[in-house]
């Protein structure tokens, strides 16, 4: 018989009574029924339970046996009797008697308890996240992982791509956020980078021909916490191909997740009609660029209705250049408490407040409510009302100002008004393309211009768009939303060395700086490059949706916390100060 186990904790069926047979795993909890032991054994598999009476002469030393103790027992698989079988495990049918029993692994007092539902601080968590992941749902979620990685490259080998694995020492990269910087021991002064993206590396193995590449690759950014975002670390599905147009990488990679969702997604409808959406209308309807299309509610623009009205706050709002008045509609909120309740949210969110009008029944007919239905005037009211497509029963609230100053409490509200309201189908993924970005956008304060989003797309129009309005350039450039997150981010790529030098100088980047810093895509774009582009998925967050979690730390195994540490590994740590002699490099106190 094998040293540990004949089989694992998940595998005993009826079929093996009378064998005898040898099983591995930890306590998960000892039941002492009338003098019998009771232990549930568990392995990654499942839960065997074993078990132990008086009579027996290991009985002693399963009497010491604790929650957690690694445990090897030999013994004879009997039948359970039929009331007692357990139909919620693959071994309920059966149970082991212990003949013999080895402590492979004895466990002290534990920190956290892994039998149960117990929720513990996430520092306790982090800090042992050993044990943590022991638990049921933590080997759920982490299984669930390695599935998801596994199908999504068994798809993309299927659809014609190759994986290929780009370097994780590099040079600095602009994508948005601050490198991780690795000093240079052979060159002193000098500084590598962790990879934030394979960017570069992946457009330049188009130019190297390989035509269609992805990659699960890891990426690093010193970013601030997010409850949907790793602050040090993460993998996505990277992709990129040549020859083609925005629409053909949709349709690349829409069959992908739409399988990976279908497969994984517990039974959940997966929408397979995925709407274009352009940023701005998004913006506009949603208040994000990630809109939850599970929520049918969409804002619209009000302001006529309120020019020149009697309400001040919102007429004297909209002489101002750039203002405008967004409604959101809210069927089936028409009750003075729901609305209330909407204006302490916006309180909440650091507003003065959030205009509403309800409609209601007073048996005469309907009736607007509201102050602000008061001040504009039933004329207005109505006007509104009909815009909206609304009814007796149904409510509107209002935001005003310079979109961008408001849009993303709006889009907050858009949610919690579709949540509260019943509105959202929890029992679904809606995907959304949203296109059509603005490559530029004007600082307010100085009035200069710079990239509002990726620098390296294609300007939709070419070099002729650069000749206008930097405002008005829109790039080839997409996200891909479901439920109210970015699952993947792409564009088609800027692969002309003269388009990209004048989209970097209405930027206020001077050829010269574009080639110090990028030098390696400029001069290979110089020797036939394709055209070119792709996209990035982000796997933590689709398997964050896929196990119905609202924290990406649950499905990375061993995550930072809040403050980018690891509790576990002691991580960041101090160099000694022989590592930073070699490396020329001084610690200077902080303050």
């Amino acid at each position: 018989m094998h040293a540990y186990r004949s089989h694992t904790c998940a595998a005993l069926t009826s079929e093996n009574v009378g064998d005898t047979v040898r099983l591995s795993g930890w306590v998960h909890r000892v039941r002492d029924h009338g003098g019998v032991l009771f232990v549930d054994l568990r392995d990654h598999y499942g839960i065997t339970q074993v078990l132990c009476d008086p009579d027996s002469a290991v009985f002693s030393q399963v009497e010491k046996l604790r929650a957690e103790w690694c445990v090897r027992i030999d013994g004879e698989v009997k039948a359970r009797d039929a009331s007692l079988v357990n139909e919620k495990i693959p071994t309920g049918a059966i149970e082991v008697y212990i003949r013999d029993v080895e402590v492979l692994g004895p466990a002290g007092e534990l920190p956290l308890q892994v039998f149960g539902d117990q929720e513990y601080p996430e520092e306790t968590r982090l800090r042992y996240r050993y044990l943590d992941l022991r638990r049921e749902r933590m080997q759920a979620n982490m299984t669930l992982r390695s599935d998801v990685v596994a199908s999504i490259r068994r798809r993309m080998w299927d659809s014609g791509f190759r994986e290929y694995q780009t370097p994780i020492i590099t040079a600095s990269s602009p994508e948005g956020a601050r490198d991780f910087l690795v000093p240079s021991r052979l060159h002193p002064g000098k500084f590598y980078a962790l990879p934030q993206a394979p960017q570069q590396f992946k457009q330049l193995l188009m130019v190297s021909g390989f035509d269609r590449y992805f990659q699960i690759a890891p990426c690093f950014r010193d970013e601030d916490p997010r409850a949907d975002r790793s602050p040090t670390d993460f993998y996505q599905l990277d992709l990129e191909m040549s020859f083609v147009e925005q629409q053909d990488v949709f349709d690349t990679i829409q069959p992908v997740l739409t399988g990976l969702f279908e497969e994984y997604g517990g039974g959940r409808t997966v929408d397979t009609d995925w709407p274009q959406i352009s940023y701005k209308d998004a913006a506009l309807w949603y208040g994000s660029d990630k809109p939850d299309l599970r929520n049918p509610i969409k804002m619209q623009v009000v302001s006529d209705h309120f020019r020149d009205s009697g309400f001040a706050i919102f007429a004297k709002l909209l002489e101002q250049d750039g203002t405008e008045i967004r409604a959101i509609p809210a069927p089936g909120g028409g009750s003075r408490k729901f609305c209330d309740r909407m204006n302490a949210f916006a309180q909440k969110e650091g507003l003065p407040g959030m205009g509403y009008i309800f409609w209601r029944d007073q048996g005469q007919g309907m009736e607007a409510a509201g102050p602000l239905a008061k001040n504009i005037g039933p004329e207005r009211t109505e006007a509104i009302r009909q815009q909206l497509g609304l009814d007796v029963g149904d409510a509107a609230f209002f935001l005003g100002g310079k979109p961008k100053a408001f849009e993303a409490i709006a889009g907050k509200a858009r949610n919690v008004i579709g949540a509260e309201l019943g509105l959202t189908d929890e029992n679904r993924f809606a995907f959304a393309w949203i296109v059509d970005f603005p490559i530029y956008e004007r600082d307010e304060e100085t009035g200069r211009i710079d990239f509002e989003h990726n620098p390296f797309s294609m300007p939709q129009g070419g070099m002729a768009a650069l000749e206008g309005d930097p405002l008005d350039v829109l790039g080839y450039q997409y996200d891909l939303a479901c439920n109210g997150y970015e699952l993947v981010s792409g564009a088609i790529r800027n692969h002309k060395p003269e388009i990209m030098f004048k989209a970097f100088e209405i930027a206020g980047y001077g050829e010269d700086e574009v080639r110090k810093r990028f030098g390696g895509m400029v001069n290979a774009f110089q020797y036939g490059a394709p055209p070119h582009g792709g996209c990035a998925a982000g796997i933590d967050r689709i398997v964050m949706l896929l196990a119905q979690e609202q924290n990406i730390r649950e499905v990375i195994l061993f995550p930072m916390n809040q403050r980018a540490e690891d509790l576990m590994m002691d991580a960041p740590s101090e160099p000694m100060s022989d590592q930073l002699m070699e490396l020329g490099l001084r610690v200077i106190p902080q303050e």
